[in-house]
């Protein structure tokens, strides 16, 4: 009979990882799974993104009215072989010119977060390579780092505004794992929202999801579009957010009109509640600001990331406002390209190559954070159970 010995965690650090930090450059493939989107990057230490693979699942889940968690889960199984095998392809690269592997530790939907997380830790041990689990919206937050021209790039501490379909976070950033909350969201998250209202208003999801094509309905050319009035923004003066209501408020005229809405009042519809989504996160953009000026703290920048972010109209209001808030001092404005917006690999391996660099990388069993607050990233280590 023949006794295996399975080791929990791998040396560290090895002789050959000492060679690669040494070394310029430090090639990361990176895995995504915390949603509906598969994904698969290869990045560098020299900010280059070799490739940068995504899988969607929308025609899986449209008829759903959301992400079915089963359908996600069985759907990212049998991706994510071909999305690693085309992220090296495109990056003309085989796994033995990859010095380390990423994956999305959470927050996420736990049954998603597992198929890149085993994926990863599976191809890690077997391959003696270092392994680095990233906290998804941290990701989000130094996208920014990786994309923007070297002069351009936020400077510490920024301020970070992340609007995705799973939250909507204030946040000051400090530092590369170091984030103060400002506000979050008291209900659902503003991408939750526009996704509900697309529902609502009967809108096809489309190859980009629900709140793109919402966006994309606003922009049609209606004539004799109908007046439907605004929305408020709820809490004035609180810095927290509210979307629920905001949708409600969608619902609730819905019910109360009389008969089918033409295109025209949809179009409308769909107009006002987009504007206030817009206004929302700007009035509190503002006041975040005001309240951390008052500790004097005043960043010079302001990153919005998540997949709202890749929304031209919100991009446009958000410029408006800092310029009226700001006119003398200039608050630069940075937000990723509109495809590193949603969710992707290339994000999450730039988030861990500092802890590359730096020889710091978790164990082969290292857990799952389905749910994970961005202010302890810090304190979470990987032998602490999710």
């Amino acid at each position: 009979m023949t006794t295996l010995f399975v080791r929990a965690s791998h040396p560290k650090p090895w002789a050959a990882f000492r060679l690669v930090c040494r070394r310029a450059l430090f090639t990361v493939l990176a895995l995504e799974s915390s949603a509906d989107d598969t994904c698969a990057a290869v990045v560098t230490s020299s900010r280059q993104i070799l490739s940068n693979v995504v899988v969607k699942q929308h025609d899986l889940h449209e008829g759903f009215g959301g992400i079915h968690p089963t359908v996600a889960i069985e759907a990212h199984q049998r991706n994510m072989p071909g999305a690693v095998r085309k992220a090296l392809e495109n990056a003309k690269l085989t796994m033995q010119d990859i010095d380390g592997i990423a994956f999305t530790r959470g927050p996420g939907i736990g049954g998603c977060l597992s198929v890149a997380s085993n994926a990863a830790k599976c191809l890690a041990a077997a391959l003696n390579k270092p392994l680095v689990g990233v906290h998804h919206m941290q990701a989000h937050a130094l996208t920014p780092l990786l994309t923007a021209p070297v002069d351009k790039t936020p400077e510490f501490p920024f301020l970070s505004l992340l609007i995705s379909g799973g939250h909507t976070l204030l946040l000051l950033a400090t530092s590369r794992t170091s984030f103060d909350i400002l506000a979050t969201t008291a209900d659902e998250s503003v991408g939750r929202s526009f996704d509900k209202v697309a529902r609502l208003l009967g809108l096809s999801w489309g190859a980009k999801g629900p709140g793109a094509a919402l966006e994309d309905f606003c922009r049609k050319d209606i004539a004799g579009a109908p007046d439907v009035g605004s929305f408020p923004v709820p809490m004035p003066g609180k810095l927290a957010f509210s979307y629920s209501c905001l949708h409600s408020s969608i619902e609730r005229y819905l019910a109360s009109a009389q008969g089918p809405l033409t295109e025209g009042h949809r179009v409308a519809l769909a107009r006002a509640f987009q504007n206030a989504a817009a206004r929302q996160l700007c009035e509190k953009l503002i006041l975040g600001l005001e309240k951390l000026s008052l500790r004097n703290i005043n960043p010079h920048h302001v990153v919005v990331s998540g997949g709202v972010a890749s929304n031209l109209f919100l991009r446009t209001r958000l410029r408006a406002a800092l310029g009226r808030y700001s006119p003398d001092v200039k608050i630069d404005l940075v937000f990723p390209p509109p495809e590193l917006c949603t969710d992707n690999a290339v994000m999450i391996g730039w988030a861990a190559m500092h802890r590359f660099i730096s020889g710091d990388h978790d164990d082969y069993s290292i857990d799952l954070r389905a749910k994970w607050d961005i202010s302890t990233i810090s304190d979470v280590h990987s032998h602490i159970p999710a």
